[in-house]
């Protein structure tokens, strides 16, 4: 099977032309493929597919074999490989995932993609779709949780997944390894969660880490940097209709979160190599 390793500021995945190959039981093969010792290893597998209702379709693999609802780093990727491989020759690319349909701007210079700019979608903030039970359906904003021995004030987000983000004074000192369990596997979050530990640096610039569901801490989430941003609009840190700039550990993402309620994600996408391997 002939595959391709892309990551966008450092979420990485193993993506899979299905226009030309087919794949049997993607949840084992997440598995297999991902390892980083024993397989290609990545952050999970991503199908690329046709769609019936849109210009291409996307299905995502987490490390331990759920299927994600979309990943907002790899929708970018796919902008990239559609682009640069000959799938399609258009710069405004609709993309099937299941969260709904997603638009992408590829901005290019000659023949490569340099950045994709992502329509996420407005953002969920019923606890009953994001999902995370309440005693109310009012946006779940810096309501205090207990997490373990700490209380936290969680202000939780849907951006076609699930986020819970949490604001520290620090978050280079923090034991995700310890504390990101806690969040994903927590009683109110039925679906588990992604959990992002974010710093307000200044009005318009954070400093987040994230835990996701399935994977552990990542280099990098989109759809985290996106609930981010929201969360810090909602609590005041942000202002809404501007570009904020998300400074994760693999790199950086700009996020505006619009009057209208949707989120605009732009960042890069970059191709790390290509290979075959026999299954």
């Amino acid at each position: 099977m002939k595959f391709t390793k892309m990551q966008g500021i450092g979420n990485d995945y193993i993506y899979v032309n299905c226009f030309e190959e087919q794949v049997v039981n993607p949840e084992q093969l997440s598995v297999r493929l991902s390892d980083r010792r024993f397989g290609i290893g990545g952050d999970g597998l991503i199908l690329i597919m046709p769609s019936q209702i849109a210009d291409f379709k996307m299905r995502i693999f987490n490390a331990d074999g759920s299927e994600a609802m979309m990943c907002g780093n790899g929708t970018r990727c796919i902008g990239k490989y559609v682009y640069e491989h000959g799938l399609t020759n258009k710069t405004h690319i609709t993309l099937e995932t299941n969260s709904g349909i997603k638009y992408l701007e590829l901005h290019c210079t000659g023949d490569q993609v340099t950045s994709v700019t992502v329509d996420m979608g407005k953002a969920i903030l019923t606890p009953r779709e994001i999902p995370v039970e309440s005693d109310s359906q009012e946006p779940f904003v810096a309501k205090p949780v207990q997490v373990g021995d700490r209380l936290e004030r969680l202000t939780c987000v849907s951006v076609g997944n699930p986020h819970a983000v949490v604001f520290c004074d620090r978050v280079e000192d923090l034991d995700l390894e310890k504390l990101g369990p806690l969040f994903e596997h927590h009683a109110i979050f039925p679906d588990r969660v992604n959990t992002e530990f974010v710093r307000v640096i200044d009005d318009h610039t954070l400093q987040m880490r994230v835990w996701e569901r399935g994977s552990g801490e990542t280099l990098a989430c989109g759809t985290g940097a996106c609930a981010t941003t929201v969360a810090a609009v909602l609590n005041g840190y942000c202002p809404q209709g501007e570009p904020i700039l998300v400074k994760l550990r693999g790199g950086d993402l700009t996020i505006t979160y619009q009057a209208d309620g949707t989120v605009m994600m732009t960042g890069p996408a970059e191709e790390v190599f290509q290979g075959e391997i026999n299954l």
